[in-house]
């Protein structure tokens, strides 16, 4: 045989499409019959006369159906008890701990970004950790030891908020703060674990980590030690990111860009008081010459120290048309500002911006006082006028100019957003963003500087937990030098994987853009920095000796104690000494709390093994780019000089079905509990379960904006649903089933069971890769593919006869039983890290294991490379390709209504129908039971005496065998004529002498001993 001669096999270069089942149903037809005239013989050996009365279904009783209590669907209560019942009977609670306990040779570490404790469960969570948890239960399957703690970020402002209500802090202690906060969290921790644990994810729910743990806290402070110790953190006063409705700075991380923020944008002239000498000649006669300056926050004018250029850019003074006025204006900007200004500007002079040196202004609001025309890089040309307002106590660009020219930064905004009594009397007290800035505008006008005033919409950052805007503005914090460790974060960044690749832009610019990282906060429920304060000097008092000592303190008492011990405990003598300081009374404890980014971004050293503090990837959502990725890259950076990661998957937000953002407001806001239990109306929100929300998330691109709403449960509850149909036919199929016992060798099965084995190898291992590189969605669709195209719509088609009406220990059934087995092994354990809950079902109803073993203990799919046989998929695909040639000519009608005669010349295709049909003709080999006709012939030339209503149809089938080295392209042409054989009254095939009698093959069935 060709088979035997084969020593490998490469795919054909076009694959077959999927088979149509041309009218099969997937379950065998009732059996009805009018009558009967054969004789029957009973297995007790007598012969049984027919008689009329026996009538329908008389043969029914011989034919195999499937039999099985596994439920099609399930839904309402069943469903959720069932859910419940499979968790508690599988162990799902005990399952981590389980495969942390067994041996394993590869470990697998996914290490889990805090959510936070502030609220309720919500489907922003569920993405996020059934996403985990399907990658989790992958890897635990394919016998890798996981690593996966699940933590909460307890402290810091929104929890402070939420638990304080409308008391505030007023009157309050900072202890009592923090006991209102920590009870707080604590209940919606309580919260979402439960939740995490009803959606099915696997951890182990009693050793979680929460950073208001001592140990925690302890952990925190020695990565803190470690950075100052290498004068990466210090303290300082600049400009920060300041939020007067919650009185704290904030961080990058901490802020919202509103886009649709309302500005005032104004046009200022400051007036030219010393003309740049490089600028004299060109200026020459022409009189008094002001700049012109665009500004959208016009409060910050009083503070201004400097207008600044680009000294590469081309500028020129212009004259207006309807005033004759003298303006100063970068040249690219002159088309825009004579539209702006509605008057024609003409050019008298022009210069480069390097000309500019030495230039002095007039301030426009405070007589007398004379600003600096200096260069700087941070200038654009896209918008304004190519001269920027400079105030070194309002803007980070504008601290950094200070810096470099020596500038004064004077502050006129206190903690509220008040300009203080530096800021003059007309403005002091005033609200800077609202009354104040009005203020500063009629100041401008009154001054005769004011150009143009128009209301501007940009993008302006506002305090993510109060949704206020927020100001910039110096105070005296605590600092991370960013720009020391910038370099080798890009270098370290370089070799993390991240998907989608096109977030690592984003990594990089926040990196770009963050000079350095204010760690200190004005709260009073967070990590409080280990810093004292020399009461006369204000001298901080940090070090390894205090820093340690505190660290072990709040190790043992966790982190109250900074408030509940007296100084003398927390500055013992001998930590003084250590530190070469004075006595305790000169000294006072620090009030600022560190940054919860801080907090969590070390969660890699207070989490991970400590031998090798690195995980394997970190999951979480894209606003995390800039938050916790970031945090934990330059805190691990600073200390282990590598990623605390390998790998970042970065996924979107979930929306409604229709795009938009959920919010109360708008009324679309989904429960993951009401999509597990349903809601009060049950016609509109069903009880779903949770395997329901895990396809969801499975299915979902979770690398763009993840819709959720009725049409995406109903979708995914109605896939889960046709699978659960295939998984019964096959259950049903396999009733009284022991591969154990009953499986068949793969090289003695028919070439169509083996080939179903070679399909579920490739398979397999694609739906290996699928979840290996962190691709559910694709695991969905090659289940959905596998399941829709070879099994229901192919192999099921082809098979059913056999697995109903051949005997019940014949070689043909036992061979196609076993693959079932395969194949419902194989798909189960495919689908089970989406569906736990209804791949342990299925498990439950099969054989081939002891009693109470569950399938999440027993491993990963099992394939054989015995599957994979040379010239099996040419055999089988040929004769598929012969076979759609004859369905397309008989335009959808039952096949089994037809006689074939194949023509195929002497050759490669010819000797491969061969193997599945060795005599010219017959109703019951393998060939026929794929063409799913009467009859079929092979043969190297049609007959001529071919019948004149024969429906001819040719085509033709490339071979490629060896890698290429055989390749054959093979034609062929298919006689169809309707069948002269009679329907047997039990198979229901045409192979019958006449209606009223079994065919040969159902005869033996029925009759065993003839």
């Amino acid at each position: 045989m060709l088979l035997c001669r084969l020593s490998a096999v490469s795919r054909r270069v076009a694959r077959w499409g999927p088979c149509s089942t041309r009218g099969n149903t997937l379950l065998h037809p009732a059996l009805s019959f009018n009558s009967s005239r054969c004789q029957h013989v009973s297995s007790e050996g007598t012969v049984v006369q027919p008689e009329a009365s026996q009538g329908p279904g008389k043969y029914s009783h011989s034919v195999l159906l499937p039999r099985t209590e596994f439920p099609t669907k399930l839904s309402g209560q069943k469903l959720l008890d069932r859910e419940i019942q499979i968790q508690q009977e599988c162990g799902f609670d005990a399952l981590y701990a389980w495969q942390r306990d067994r041996k394993a040779n590869k470990a697998f570490c996914l290490h889990d970004g805090p959510p936070y404790a502030n609220g309720d469960p919500h489907v922003g969570h569920a993405l996020n950790k059934i996403l985990k948890d399907i990658r989790n239960r992958f890897e635990m399957l394919r016998g890798r030891q996981v690593h996966y703690v699940p933590g909460w970020d307890c402290h810091g402002l929104p929890i402070e908020l939420k638990a304080l209500g409308e008391l505030g802090t007023a009157g309050l202690t900072p202890l009592q703060v923090r006991q209102k906060a920590r009870e707080f969290a604590e209940g919606a921790i309580t919260r979402q674990r439960a939740a995490f644990q009803r959606w099915g994810v696997m951890a182990d729910w009693d050793n979680c980590y929460y950073t208001f743990d001592g140990s925690y806290e302890a952990a925190q402070l020695k990565v803190f030690q470690d950075m100052h110790s290498k004068g990466l953190v210090y303290q300082d006063y600049k400009p920060v990111f300041w939020s007067p409705s919650t009185r704290t700075a904030l961080a990058e991380a901490e802020l919202e860009y509103n886009p649709e923020h309302m500005s005032k944008a104004i046009y200022v002239t400051f007036a030219l008081s010393t003309v740049p000498p490089k600028v004299a000649e060109v200026a020459g006669e022409l009189g008094s010459i002001s700049l012109l300056v665009w500004t959208t926050q016009p409060w910050t004018i009083p503070a201004n120290q400097a207008v600044c250029f680009m000294p590469n850019t081309q500028y020129s003074i212009v004259k207006r048309a309807d005033s004759s006025q003298l303006l100063l204006v970068a040249t690219d900007r002159v088309a825009s500002l004579t539209t702006l200004l509605g008057t024609e500007l003409e050019s008298v002079g022009t210069f480069t911006g390097a000309q500019l040196e030495g230039g002095v202004c007039c301030h426009p609001t405070i007589p007398g006082k004379e600003v600096p025309l200096l260069p700087a890089n941070h200038v654009k040309m896209g918008k304004g006028t190519g001269l920027v307002h400079t105030a070194p106590a309002h803007g980070m660009e504008d601290f950094t100019v200070a810096t470099d020219f020596k500038l004064p930064v004077e502050c006129l905004v206190d903690e509220d957003g008040r300009f203080t009594e530096l800021a003059g009397p007309e403005l002091h007290n005033q609200c800077v963003m609202t009354e104040g800035n009005d203020t500063v505008i009629s100041m401008l006008k009154a001054a005769g500087a004011l150009v143009k005033e128009e209301p501007c919409v940009h993008s302006y950052p506002y305090d993510w937990r109060s949704k206020q805007p927020v100001v910039i503005r110096p105070s005296k914090q605590w600092f991370i030098d960013i720009t020391s460790l910038k370099d080798k974060a890009k270098e370290v960044l370089a070799k993390v994987r991240v998907m989608p690749e096109s977030a690592r832009g984003s990594m990089l610019a926040h990196l770009d853009r963050r000079p350095y990282w204010c760690i200190s906060r004005q709260r009073s429920w967070g990590v409080p920095i280990p810093v004292f304060y020399h009461k006369e000097t204000r001298e901080p008092l940090i070090n390894r000796h205090t820093v340690s000592h505190v660290a072990q303190l709040f190790l043992e008492k966790g982190s109250d104690c900074w408030w509940e011990l007296p100084l003398a405990s927390l500055l013992p003598p001998e930590v003084l000494q250590k530190s070469k300081a004075g006595d305790v009374t000169e000294y006072e404890r620090g009030e600022d709390v560190l940054d919860i980014w801080f907090d969590s971004g070390t969660s890699w050293a207070a989490v991970l093994e400590e031998s090798n503090p690195r995980a394997d990837v970190y999951v979480e959502g894209k606003d995390q780019i800039g938050g916790w990725f970031q945090s934990s890259l330059l805190t691990s950076v600073a200390v282990q000089k590598k990623a605390p990661y390998k790998a970042l998957v970065i996924h979107d937000f979930v929306v409604s079905e229709k795009g938009d953002k959920m919010s109360k407001s708008l009324g679309n806001i989904v429960d993951p509990d009401t999509v597990i239990n349903g809601g009060e109306d049950p016609s509109v929100s069903p009880a779903y379960g949770a395997d329901v929300l895990r396809w969801w998330v499975a299915k979902s691109n979770v690398f763009s904006e993840v819709q959720i709403g009725p049409a995406a449960l109903a979708s995914a509850r109605d896939n889960i649903n046709k699978l659960r149909t295939i998984l019964k036919f096959m259950l049903g199929n396999l009733q009284g089933f022991d591969p154990r016992t009953q499986a068949v060798e793969p090289k003695e099965m028919r070439h169509i069971d083996q080939y179903l084995l070679h399909l579920l190898r490739n398979y397999s291992m694609k739906m290996t890769d699928a979840y290996s590189d962190f691709d559910a969605g694709r695991a969905t669709r090659l289940l959905q593919g596998f399941i829709t195209r070879d099994l229901s719509s192919f192999y099921f088609s082809v098979i059913k006869d056999r697995l109903y009406c051949d005997p019940e220990n014949s070689s043909g059934r036992r061979s196609c039983q076993t693959v079932l087995a395969e194949v419902l092994d194989g798909v189960t354990r495919s689908v089970a890290p989406i569906l736990p809950h209804l791949a342990e079902e299925v498990y439950s109803h099969t054989l081939g294991h002891e009693v109470g073993e569950t399938l999440f203990r027993s491993g990963w799919i099992k394939s054989s490379p015995v599957w994979r046989r040379p010239g099996l998929e040419e055999v089988v695909e040929g004769a598929c390709a012969i076979r759609d040639s004859f369905l397309s000519s008989i335009h959808g009608r039952n096949a089994a209504e037809y006689e074939l005669t194949i023509e195929i010349e002497p050759g490669l295709l010819f000797e491969l129908m061969e193997s599945l049909q060795e005599e010219p003709s017959s109703s019951y080999s393998q060939l026929t039971e794929l063409m799913m006709s009467s009859r079929t012939t092979l043969t190297s030339a049609l007959p001529r005496d071919i019948s004149a209503d024969a429906l001819i149809s040719q085509g033709s089938f490339l071979i490629n065998l060896e890698g290429g080295v055989i390749r054959e392209d093979s034609a062929y042409q298919v006689a169809a004529v309707p069948t002269s054989m009679a329907r047997c009254p039990r198979c229901r095939r045409y192979t019958s002498e006449s209606p009223e009698c079994p065919c040969p093959r159902c005869q033996a069935v029925l009759n065993p001993a003839l």
